[in-house]
C-alpha cells in the first residue's frame, strides 16, 4: 500500500500559486513549446513552486518547476531530439532571477574565484551543497537526450538537478535514459515530449541541511506520432510510457520492488517500467494531487507508415 503524503507536503502541493516573480522565472508562457500541445502538467502548483523557462544564450531550451524551500525542481519538461556526441564540459550554472527578480533571464555560470552571492545561496542549491556529500548531481533533463550542443549545455544548471545516489545515476537510471533515447530515436516521428521529476520522502531528508533528497525519480514521455513498423513487443510503449526509479536502497518495495538478483553498485536502485496511468496513480497517492502530465493523456497520436 502506498504511503500518504505528509501534512507539510500536502500544504505545499495543494496551496494555490502565488507570490511569483515576473520574467522567465514565475511564468511558463515563454517556453510552452516544452510541453505537449503547450499545456503544462495539470494538478501541480503551489506557493513556493517557481516555473522556470530555462534560457541559455538567448534561447529557451526547456522548462522546470522549482521548489525554493526544498531547493530542488519537482520536474523538468523538454522536447527530445535524437543525437550523438560527447557530453559537454560541466560548466554548472544557476538561475539569477530566483535570487533577484530584476536580474537577467539568462542562466549564469557559478563564479570560480569569488564567493557566491548570499541571495543566490538562499534561493537555490549551489555547488558547495554537493561538495563532500554522498550524492551526485542527477539531471532531470539529461544532456544525452538532445542533439544540439546548446541544448546539451543548457541542462547543466542546478535548477535541473536533484541529489541522486551514484548507484542510481550511473546504474539503472542511466540505463533507462539510454533505453528511452534508443526507443524514441528509432520509432518516434516528430517531437517527443518528456517530463522527468523527483518524488520526495514522506518525512523529508536533506543534503547539507539545505537541499531536499528525493526517495524516487520518475519519468514519462509522450510520442504523438510513431512508426507503423513498431514491433508488437513495443506496442505498449507508445504513445506513452513511464518509469519510477529508486534513489534509496533501504526504501520499501511497495512502489518499486527490489530485484534480488541484482548485483554490485546497482543493487537496490531498481527502475520499474509502467504505464502513464500507473505513474500518475503513484504520484496522486504519494503527493495527494490528481496530476495529469500530458493533456488528454497524449491521446490523439497517430501511426505513420
Amino acid at each position: 500500500m502506498l504511503l500518504p503524503a505528509s501534512s507539510g507536503a500536502l500544504f505545499l502541493l495543494l496551496a494555490g500559486l502565488g507570490g511569483l516573480s515576473l520574467g522567465e522565472v514565475g511564468d511558463f508562457s515563454p517556453c510552452l513549446q516544452s510541453f505537449y500541445k503547450g499545456v503544462p502538467p495539470i494538478g501541480v502548483g503551489s506557493e513556493g513552486y517557481q516555473p522556470i523557462c530555462q534560457r541559455y544564450r538567448n534561447q529557451y531550451h526547456f522548462a522546470s518547476l522549482y521548489q525554493r524551500q526544498r531547493r530542488v525542481p519537482l520536474y523538468s519538461a523538454y522536447v527530445f531530439t535524437n543525437g550523438d556526441g560527447k557530453r559537454p564540459k560541466s560548466n554548472w550554472m544557476y538561475e539569477p532571477q530566483l535570487a533577484f527578480a530584476g536580474a537577467s533571464p539568462e542562466m549564469k555560470r557559478f563564479p570560480r574565484k569569488k564567493p557566491v552571492d548570499q541571495n543566490v545561496v538562499e534561493s537555490q542549491a549551489v555547488l558547495q551543497d554537493y561538495t563532500n556529500s554522498s550524492y551526485t548531481r542527477g539531471h532531470l533533463n539529461p544532456s544525452q537526450h538532445h542533439q544540439n550542443q546548446e541544448d546539451r549545455k543548457a541542462t547543466f544548471t542546478l535548477t535541473n538537478v536533484v541529489p541522486q545516489r551514484k548507484g542510481s545515476n550511473s546504474g539503472p537510471w542511466a540505463q533507462l535514459e539510454t533505453e528511452m533515447k534508443a526507443r524514441l530515436g528509432a520509432y518516434c516521428l516528430g517531437p517527443a515530449y518528456l517530463i522527468t521529476g523527483a518524488m520526495p520522502y514522506v518525512t523529508e531528508r536533506w543534503m547539507n541541511q539545505r537541499v531536499a533528497v528525493p526517495e524516487y525519480m520518475w519519468s514519462a514521455y509522450c510520442c504523438p506520432v510513431h512508426n507503423a513498423s513498431l514491433p508488437a513487443s513495443l506496442a505498449s510503449f507508445f504513445p506513452t510510457r513511464a518509469a519510477v526509479g529508486r534513489n534509496d536502497r533501504q526504501s520499501g518495495g511497495e512502489i518499486v520492488p527490489v530485484d534480488p538478483e541484482a548485483k554490485g553498485s546497482s543493487l537496490g536502485y531498481d527502475v520499474r517500467r509502467m504505464s502513464l496511468d500507473a505513474l500518475e496513480d503513484i504520484l496522486w497517492q504519494r503527493l495527494a494531487i490528481p496530476i495529469h502530465l500530458f493533456t488528454n493523456q497524449c491521446l490523439g497520436g497517430r501511426v505513420s507508415p
